[in-house]
């Protein structure tokens, strides 16, 4: 792959859809606060995760074999998504990639973008 185009695929990447005044007007009661003045999320944690899932895998045509972190946003959530991208013989030397991918406070996708590329038997370095 040329730099050129592994630039762009690091690029934050904004998928079209709906817009926001058609998002809006799916809304009811964007002003959901809990006792304490801070914004509630309209999903749980387990439905961020699974959304966050199905619909990378709709962007990306391959299905993601796991959701390795999740975590709240102000403005939704952020959840890194791993994904098989290439597939070898042996199984340890398939070439994943994780994927950040940022909901909002509806569960939408509203951007993603690919911060890794490692082979499956690769780990991770404590530190």
């Amino acid at each position: 792959m040329a730099a050129a185009e592994e630039d762009e695929t690091q690029r934050l990447k904004r998928p079209s859809g709906r817009k926001a005044a058609e998002r809006a007007g799916d809304r009811q009661g964007d002003d959901r606060t809990n006792g304490a003045g801070r914004a509630t999320h309209a999903v749980t944690a387990p439905q961020a995760m699974r959304r966050a899932a199905d619909q990378l895998r709709e962007l990306l045509g391959r299905a993601p074999e796991s959701v390795s972190a999740l975590r709240p946003t102000d403005e939704g959530w952020q959840a890194d998504i791993e994904v098989l991208e290439l597939e070898r013989v042996p199984g340890t030397t398939s070439v994943m990639a994780s994927y950040r991918v940022l909901l909002d406070e509806e569960g939408e996708l509203v951007a993603y973008e690919r911060t890794r590329r490692y082979t499956r038997g690769q780990v991770d370095r404590g530190g």
